[in-house]
This record gives structure tokens, C-alpha cells and sequence, in this order.
């Protein structure tokens, strides 16, 4: 009987996993809509009040999205005030989803990294994780990879995917 060689271990192929770059910390959410009246009308005076009056240091430390779950018309100022009220505490604060804090947090990281360690070697973007990875990071690590790797694979080592090979020169 032959032994068994995984072709993949021994391979040149380098795995480029979001997952490694997942910033630990809790992310929050806060939806706007709980100090508009009925959910939709802001009254400036109303909406200051409950911005003045909410425990702001429960999101001490962590990353926080902001958002308005219904149709209301949200003048800019009034994100811009809960922001001011976060500042002091949480690490980040991002208008949108909790996938938009995600996104904006991958967007700071990914672009500190040296890609020069992938230079004309063919790269596979882990595909499956745990965490939850946006699809923007998958598409901005690949934007950064493109220069130097030979080739970009999506997926995994036994069913990737190709997007991208250097062309000959």
C-alpha cells in the first residue's frame, strides 16, 4: 500500500485567512429610532434629552455601529451628536450595520499588512470562517494581493476557486 501525501501541505500555495485579522472586542449597535417620536419624527430638544440621560458607559471599550432601523429622516447632526457622546468611551464608532463596523475595521487592517511575503506565489483567500468576515474584506484583501501574488484562489486548498492569475510577461 502507498502512503498517503497531502499534496496541499506540500505545495507552495500560501493561505490568506481573514479570520487571523478579526479584531477581539464586543461590538454594539444602536439604533437611533428609540429616541425619535414614534419612531420617526426627531424633536431636537426630545432627542437631546435622551441623549443626555442614556448610560453611554456601557460601551465602554467597544465598537459601536449606529443606525436607524426605520425611514425616518435623520438630519447628519444628529449621528454626529451620538457620536460625540460615544467618543469617550467606545473604541470605534461607525454609522451603519454591525457588518459596516466589521467592514471599517478589516478596512484599518488590511491596509497596515505587508503583502510583499505573498510576491509570485499563488494565494488562496480562505473562504469557510467562524467569524463573520464582510464580503468587503474579502474583496479588499484580494485588492491588496493582486500585486504580488502570481495567482488568487477563493475557497478552500481542495475546491478553490480561481479569480485571479499574473498574466506572462
Amino acid at each position: 500500500m502507498e502512503e498517503i501525501i497531502n499534496k496541499v501541505a506540500n505545495s507552495a500555495l500560501e493561505v490568506f485567512d481573514l479570520e487571523d485579522y478579526y479584531p477581539k472586542g464586543i461590538r454594539a449597535q444602536i439604533d437611533i429610532s428609540q429616541w425619535l417620536l414614534e419612531g420617526f419624527l426627531l424633536k431636537e430638544k426630545d432627542f437631546r434629552e435622551h441623549l443626555k440621560n442614556h448610560d453611554w458607559s456601557q460601551y465602554q471599550d467597544q465598537y459601536v455601529a449606529v443606525h436607524c432601523s426605520t425611514d425616518a429622516i435623520i438630519p447628519a447632526w444628529a449621528l454626529i451628536l451620538v457620536s460625540v457622546h460615544l467618543a469617550p468611551f467606545a473604541k470605534k464608532v461607525v454609522n451603519g450595520t454591525i457588518e459596516d463596523l466589521d467592514a471599517s475595521l478589516y478596512e484599518e487592517i488590511l491596509s497596515t499588512i505587508d503583502y510583499s511575503a505573498y510576491k509570485g506565489k499563488p494565494v488562496i483567500v480562505k473562504g469557510c470562517s467562524r467569524k463573520p468576515v464582510p464580503m468587503r474584506a474579502y474583496i479588499l484583501a484580494t485588492n491588496y494581493l493582486q500585486p504580488f501574488a502570481r495567482s488568487i484562489m477563493y475557497g478552500e486548498a481542495c475546491s478553490a476557486v480561481p479569480l485571479y492569475k499574473e498574466s506572462k510577461k
